[in-house]
């Protein structure tokens, strides 16, 4: 992505309101800073930045005060419309350096952000136990060998033993604060210290399964609703079947692309899958990397996983599959060597992850789905393993479980999501009492509004939306151009050619 030509990164920033000294603090203060962002045309737009203050573990009579970050960007005219909270997802994603504008992803995130100023109020929430103007909460992953392949058990393993070791290297800490309900109302006590009668929320994956959290724990605040890359309560582990249509959806593509065309087996892409489930399933591969250490030994549930991930990015998971199908296996083996050393990870997914849980009736499909052969039980297995291990509690079936909803939401969807399938979106819906769905055909899991930006009418229909409640003239579906793909870095097979 280019950087936008407009933004410069000139941030001038000073101290406003009254200082509050750190023992005086109480559950709901802000401290705020006012800066300004000024754009190449010498456009000055403010903006205040600062932290909320809220009990670590709200349940617990003086609980420690932990600091959640936010920011606001006023409308440019007031006007009568209720303030759009905007919800990171994750959980584990701290996005306000936007206003640094350290790397594209910051200078691109913060352009669209100032594209509020004509709607409404934009306030954007950082999540408890991951913020800069906080606390990022971390903890180190156990290292595994690379000289044997790693197996479904050793997943599970793999989460228990992170488990136990954020436990204990956190004894200062109450993780059992860490809940979504706690950051539903972390985002209810920012609305009233800052002025607000009722908001809007705005979240994409687990930014939408916040924004139901607070619909379910603050119904009376919320206005209206816009949600990308749909995940219910419930439904915070995919189900396998959905994740392996999409990847059909994709591979689908894939088997008309004629710069694919000379590399791909009879049957086209799904067969070279099958046919590397096969081979691994039959006996796991060794790929001498030539650094000295041992050979990196794969197997099917290092596959399945892969499979996964790098679909994610639809440009290049074809030649990502090819490469494995035509024996080409020495990057794969890097990406996984590196997968299997130590690494830091945030403790608040783990932690929300396991205390929102899953209803019996959904853990039964998950475990009984036949998809499982290509995707693996990763995505669910470890986390139900390991959720005993955690402190956060179990927020029951009652709360999680699908059921009605008031509140007037638009949901937009890509049905090439491989992280959150579009099956999300359309179980959802029928719960909507005043609901629409929009369609991103060809659209993947990040950035399903940014490719609204080339559809000016459907883009004007979410603000207007957002401005009124009124729904007007959305469109049911917008169908993006099929990719570039990126064929494989070697010659094609003489026999395919």
């Amino acid at each position: 992505m280019k950087r936008a030509p407009w933004l410069s990164l000139l941030v001038l920033l000073s101290s406003f309101g009254s200082a509050i000294p750190a023992q005086a603090r109480q559950a709901g203060d802000i401290v705020v800073t006012a800066g300004t962002v000024q754009t190449a045309d010498g456009t000055a737009v403010p903006y205040e930045i600062g932290t909320l203050y809220v009990p670590e573990h709200r349940g617990v009579p003086g609980s420690r005060l932990i600091g959640v970050g936010f920011a606001r960007i006023r409308a440019r005219v007031p006007g009568d419309a209720p303030p759009v909270f905007w919800l990171p997802g994750g959980p584990g994603l701290s996005v306000l350096d936007a206003f640094d504008g350290s790397s594209e992803a910051a200078r691109s995130r913060l352009a669209s952000w100032l594209s509020y100023r004509d709607t409404a109020d934009l306030v954007v929430i950082e999540q408890r136990g991951y913020s800069d103007r906080g606390e990022k909460l971390t903890a180190m992953s156990p290292a595994w060998p690379r000289g044997r392949a790693f197996t479904a058990q050793d997943d599970i393993d793999d989460a228990r033993l992170r488990a136990k070791a954020a436990v204990a290297a956190h004894p200062d800490k109450d993780l059992a604060g860490y809940t979504i309900v706690a950051c539903a109302d972390d985002v209810d006590d920012l609305r009233r210290a800052l002025g607000y009668a009722r908001i809007s929320l705005f979240g994409g994956s687990f930014g939408s399964q916040w924004s139901f959290a607070v619909m379910r724990s603050h119904p009376e605040i919320v206005a209206r609703a816009v949600l990308a890359s749909i995940e219910p309560l419930d439904f915070g582990y995919d189900m396998p079947s959905p994740l392996l249509a999409t990847m059909q959806r994709i591979a689908f593509e894939a088997d008309r692309d004629t710069g694919l065309a000379p590399y791909l087996p009879t049957g086209g892409l799904m067969a070279a899958i099958d046919a590397l489930r096969e081979r691994l399933a039959r006996q796991p591969i060794a790929v001498d990397l030539g650094d000295g250490d041992a050979p990196v030994v794969i197997g099917l549930a290092d596959l399945q996983a892969s499979l996964l991930a790098e679909a994610g990015t639809p440009e290049t998971w074809p030649a990502f599959v090819l490469s494995l199908y035509h024996g080409h296996y020495t990057a794969w083996a890097r990406e996984v060597a590196e997968g299997r050393q130590a690494h830091a990870y945030a403790l608040i997914g783990p932690l929300i992850d396991t205390s929102l849980g899953i209803t019996p009736q959904r853990e039964y499909l998950l475990r009984q789905d036949p998809a499982r052969a290509y995707v693996g039980e990763g995505g669910f297995a470890p986390y139900l393993a390991a959720a005993p291990h955690w402190p956060t509690s179990d927020l029951g079936d009652d709360y999680r479980r699908l059921r009605p909803i008031d509140v007037p939401v638009l949901m937009v969807h890509g049905d090439w999501d491989t992280s959150t399938p579009i099956d999300n979106m359309q179980a959802q819906l029928p719960y909507l009492r005043n609901g629409r769905a929009i369609v991103i055909h060809r659209g993947g899991h990040d950035g399903v509004f940014y490719q609204l930006r080339n559809e000016p009418k459907a883009k004007a229909a979410v603000h207007h939306f957002l401005r009124t409640g009124e729904f007007g003239d959305l469109p049911a579906e917008v169908t993006l151009p099929p990719p570039a793909f990126a064929p494989p870095d070697f010659p094609a097979p003489l026999a395919r050619r």
